[in-house]
């Protein structure tokens, strides 16, 4: 017999099979096997003559029903229905004609009608079954779909490189060979028999010590489980508020590597086991299971923690944060309900609860809440928040029975007497019986509280903001507070007296203005205006004496002040005493530290005389390009921008004009002047308000706005602009300075002074 040759074969099949015996072969004679002969060698023992017996023949062809047995009904009773009867059609074997088909076919109609009813809605709700279903098990294709998507940044040669399946993949298991069993050769045998040599085993060393393996096993255990392990009560140590911030890491996210998964359930599973009264444990595998998809899993898993620990309102808050969203209100209603039967003074379940019922079911439930959480503030005023006035009142009476020393709730029931005009009887009793006025107790309760809270480097800022609220509100004797409680802090800070002091002048009397300015001076002797607005008061009040000797410790405190000796000069003149004023002069002159001159070459009024000649000449290109070299040499100067915007007007070029204005606008927000010229200039009247906020010492942007009303207004809008240009007391302008400084109207009021120039200025085209 050949042998087959050596070739890939299937290990488990003979080499043998499949191939031809070769002649003279009979199978177990090698093993001394003898050959035998059944009856069915030889057949039965029958003579072929007999009469063949009807158990050897084989079986008759089905005979035909007759039509009694097809008349014949299964009566069975699995074939019985209590509507129908027995299953079957009695007119099965009639003939289908013209009417059982027309019947049919209305049938069918019936059917279809019926059918399309409800077949928007049973489409989406298969929709919406099919999502929720793909959502909680997802395929294992999208559950690798963030790593499908990184194959498109693998390069060509990496690619390339991927080994082929089939070339490195069990390859020996794939395709083995056939073993093969040669003999050794004796020669082999007879040398290795002559180089025999001998061993031993020390049977000292050879010995094993299990019982030290045994000790070295239980120290390690025991070392593990002490990093784990409280001494003390043997409960495992985890640190509740760190926990699930730590599982962080090691929840895989959806599309992640699945056996980081698995380690991850199975790491948590531990953890529940070990110590099932560990809701972080729970509440971090409901997430789990939340992240990768399975969001039923998670919600049992929470609502069995839940049983297990009832007592957790972290567990029963995830619960409710994990009910499906078509019934996710009434589903976190019931899990409320039910954690608050286990924890009825958890202040978080009764606000969560709360939160989801409408106005009368919330006063119900905060009525059962307060009872329960006697001490929650915030159950308590939002129970009072849905009572009516009186019901309210009851409601505060009983949170400062329950909680007296809470200044929130006092603070709400003073707002609520308050806001129904009634005042807290107690309160309004002791005042009466102290005989303190109310305005005293305001100023006391803000000089309590005022500086708490407050940084350091935020203290004037704030103040400051809180005195103008106050006194836009009203609240005069509450800014005055303020005032006082910040220059008792700051007694140095000028401007905190400027501010207090116009408080008292627009909103207060002479005598509280004059002893505000008196402590002013003592704290800030250098400040001019201080000095001179207290002179000025007493001026007014016909105290000219007075007024001198506020003049005179001014002159002491600031020697050589040009305003002072301005204002000195203008006192004596505005009470006639003449020579006094020109004694005044003459002084000033020779002490004077300042010349009043300008020589610099870079001079704005030289600019603008220089172009006004070129205009002159009739060279108006060349004035353009003077003023806007001067606009270069001085940027953000307001009179070259006006200058400019005139000298397109004076030459009819009114779009230029215009677009200079545009950008004299941009570079120059705050400047009045500007603002005065665009009144005329542009269809909105309203800037003629913003020139005279941005700049109201402006006097021209005051006569200009009082000339609009004289054209367009009524009397009583004119008269609101002359008592607004009184308040403001303006004092520069081109052509308000041309009227003002004149000599011969040196005893003009304001308001005089306001209807001269108004009446001066051209109307503008």
């Amino acid at each position: 017999m050949s042998v087959p040759p050596q070739a890939f074969v299937n290990k488990n099949k003979k080499h043998f099979l499949g191939i031809p015996a070769p002649l003279g072969y009979v199978a177990g004679v090698g093993r001394g096997a003898t050959g035998f002969t059944t009856r069915s060698d030889i057949g039965p023992a029958r003579d072929a003559n007999d009469v063949s017996d009807d158990r050897h023949a084989p079986p008759a062809a089905k005979r035909k029903k007759t039509e009694e047995e097809d008349d014949d009904e299964d009566l069975n009773d699995s074939n019985y229905d209590e509507f129908s009867g027995y299953s079957g059609s009695l007119f099965s074997k009639d003939p289908y004609d013209k009417d059982d088909a027309e019947a049919d076919a209305i049938y069918e109609s019936i059917d279809k009608r019926m059918d399309e009813k409800r077949k928007e809605y049973r489409e989406k709700r298969l929709k919406e079954d099919l999502e929720r279903y793909r959502q909680e098990r997802p395929k294992i294709q999208q559950q690798f779909s963030d790593l499908k998507r990184e194959l498109k940044s693998v390069s060509e040669d990496e690619w390339s490189a991927i080994p082929e399946v089939g070339d490195a993949r069990n390859r020996k298991q794939r395709n083995p060979r056939a073993e093969k069993f040669t003999p050794l050769p004796d020669s082999v045998l007879s040398r290795n028999l002559g180089g025999e040599s001998s061993s031993s085993i020390d049977p000292g060393s050879g010995d094993l010590d299990l019982r030290k393996i045994g000790q070295a096993r239980n120290t390690l255990m025991t070392v593990k489980l002490s990093q784990v392990s409280d001494s003390v009560t043997g409960q495992t140590v985890v640190d509740p508020k760190g926990y699930l911030t730590d599982l962080q890491s090691m929840i895989p996210t959806y599309g992640g590597d699945i056996n980081d998964i698995k380690k991850a359930r199975l790491l948590l599973k531990s953890v529940r086991e070990t110590n099932p009264n560990h809701p972080p444990a729970w509440i971090a595998s409901a997430r789990l299971e939340e992240v990768t998809g399975k969001v039923q899993s998670a919600r049992n898993l929470i609502m069995k923690g839940c049983e297990v620990n009832p007592s957790s309102e972290e567990l029963w808050l995830e619960a409710a944060r994990l009910q499906p969203r078509d019934t996710a209100r009434a589903a976190k209603r019931r899990v409320y309900r039910k954690a608050l039967e286990h924890i009825p003074n958890s202040v978080r379940l009764w606000k969560a609860a709360v939160e989801l019922e409408n106005p009368e079911d919330a006063r119900i439930l905060l009525s059962r809440a307060v009872e329960c959480c006697h001490t929650s503030v915030e159950l308590w005023l939002a129970l009072a928040r849905l009572e009516t006035y009186e019901n309210a009142r009851k409601v505060l009476n009983k949170a400062r029975e329950n909680i007296p020393t809470d200044r929130q709730i006092w603070v709400t029931a003073a707002k609520l007497e308050e806001a129904h005009g009634q005042w807290i009887y107690s309160g309004s009793k002791k005042i009466k019986l102290s005989g303190t006025p109310v305005f005293r107790m305001a100023g006391a309760i803000i000089r309590a509280v005022i500086g708490h809270g407050i940084e350091p480097e935020d203290q004037k800022h704030t103040w400051m903001e809180d005195a103008e609220a106050c006194a836009n509100e009203g609240a005069y004797e509450c800014a005055r507070a303020v005032y006082g409680y910040a220059l008792s802090v700051f007694p140095s800070k000028k401007s905190i007296w400027l501010r207090a002091a116009y408080l008292e002048k627009q909103h207060g009397t002479r005598a509280s203005l004059e002893a505000l300015l008196q402590r002013a001076v003592a704290h800030c002797p250098k400040s001019e205006v201080l000095w001179l607005m207290g002179a000025k008061s007493k001026w007014l009040a016909g105290d000219v004496p007075a007024a001198r000797g506020i003049l005179s410790l001014a002159f002491q405190a600031n020697p050589n002040s040009e305003e002072i000796w301005l204002a000195a000069v203008k006192l004596e003149s505005e009470n006639k005493e003449y020579d006094r004023a020109r004694r005044l002069l003459s002084k000033a002159r020779a002490s004077a530290p300042t010349p009043r001159l300008k020589k610099c070459a870079t001079s704005v009024p030289m600019w603008i005389l220089l172009s006004r000649l070129e205009e002159k000449l009739k060279n108006v290109t060349k004035a353009r390009s003077v003023l806007e070299k001067a606009r270069l040499r001085n940027p953000k100067t307001a009179e070259l921008w006006l200058e400019s915007v005139r000298l397109e007007r004076r030459n009819g070029s009114a779009e230029i004009a215009n677009a200079v204005m545009a950008k004299a606008l941009q570079e120059c927000p705050n400047a009045g002047r500007l603002w005065a010229e665009a009144i005329f200039m542009e269809s909105r009247p309203q800037r003629k308000t913003k020139s005279v906020k941005i700049d109201p010492d402006l006097g021209d942007a005051w006569a200009y706005f009082y000339k609009f009303e004289l054209l367009h207004g009524n009397d009583q809008q004119q008269e609101d602009v002359k008592s607004r240009c009184k308040t403001a007391e303006p004092h520069h302008g081109e052509a308000w300075c041309k009227v003002s400084k004149d000599i011969a109207n040196w005893c003009f009021s304001t308001e005089q002074v306001l209807l001269l120039v108004a009446k001066n200025l051209p109307v503008p085209t």
